[in-house]
């Protein structure tokens, strides 16, 4: 399912409606640029602020603007009732891939976890991505639950979290989890700070949040570590360092919407509350980083 490139873009909206217009210019930026995948209805993506009504609309509008770009969508929900009728509907329209966090209020347990992805894995055909993101699920995946679920038909890839700031640790993280895989299940890194260490680390791609607005700057860094050059993706990746703090001090998904204000892509006010946008000192401070990477 991941190999290079696989970019998520905003979901912008206000209280009263979703931007399809918006959301639609952004699908066409990542198809011109020709990013191996794109990722709608991600954490970036805000599907957990959305009902499941206005995620199929969002699938639909991803769908008729993507041109030849796989989309895959995510379907997490509270209750696997919903994630399967997401995961039927999303089947049903044509995404290439389903990108399913075990979303909680509960704790869960490792066996729920499993129940979840096996009762998807039973009731649709389409490859499944396992989203391990304990920053926002506060559920940990076991090396073993992995390797259990791999194990299920239609688990095509794992979306790792980030990894050790050591190239060894991380190396040796990523060896350990593959020794639990079935070898056709890719790996791909999130937490773009840490992208090339993964990429370096034998990850097989990259589900990034900057892929979604800033496509080529981020395909730079794919490319390189595709042909072996860690070099120069490391050089690029050094030289987004500033973006990386931002993402640090005011969370991704602000960023990229204040971002994608700045840059004429949608309206200033693009988040679903209770998140708010940033503004005055903020906004200004994020511009005048974009500015100086020269990506706005």
């Amino acid at each position: 399912m991941i190999h290079g490139l696989s970019a998520f873009p905003l979901t912008p909206m206000n209280e009263s409606s979703i931007d399809l217009h918006a959301f639609a210019g952004l699908v066409e930026r990542l198809a011109a640029a020709g990013v191996g995948s794109m990722g709608v209805l991600g954490s970036t993506g805000s599907y957990a602020y959305l009902e499941k009504a206005e995620r199929m609309r969002v699938l639909r509008e991803a769908l008729a603007h993507s041109g030849d770009v796989p989309v895959i969508v995510g379907i997490g929900a509270l209750r696997t009732r919903d994630v399967l009728a997401l995961a039927r509907d999303a089947e049903d329209a044509g995404a290439a891939g389903l990108l399913l966090a075990p979303v909680s209020y509960q704790p869960l347990k490792e066996h729920e976890v499993y129940t979840l992805f096996e009762s998807v894995c039973t009731a649709v055909g389409t490859p499944i991505c396992v989203y391990d993101n304990p920053g926002t699920t506060h559920f940990r995946f076991s090396d073993e639950l992995h390797g259990r679920i791999a194990a299920l038909p239609n688990i095509a890839s794992i979306k790792i979290p980030r990894l050790s700031d050591d190239p060894a640790e991380a190396a040796a993280r990523v060896t350990a989890l593959r020794a639990h895989l079935p070898a056709h299940v890719t790996l791909g890194i999130s937490g773009d700070a840490a992208a090339v260490r993964g990429l370096a680390a034998g990850c097989d791609g990259w589900y990034s949040v900057t892929g979604g607005l800033f496509p080529g700057v981020v395909q730079q860094i794919t490319r390189a570590a595709g042909t072996g050059d860690m070099a120069t993706a490391q050089a690029v990746s050094a030289r987004l360092a500033p973006l990386w703090a931002l993402y640090d001090r005011f969370g991704g998904i602000r960023v990229m919407a204040c971002a994608a204000a700045l840059m004429g892509l949608c309206a200033e006010d693009c988040l679903p509350r209770p998140l708010l946008g940033l503004r005055g000192e903020e906004r200004a401070h994020v511009a005048q980083v974009l500015r100086g990477l020269e990506l706005l």
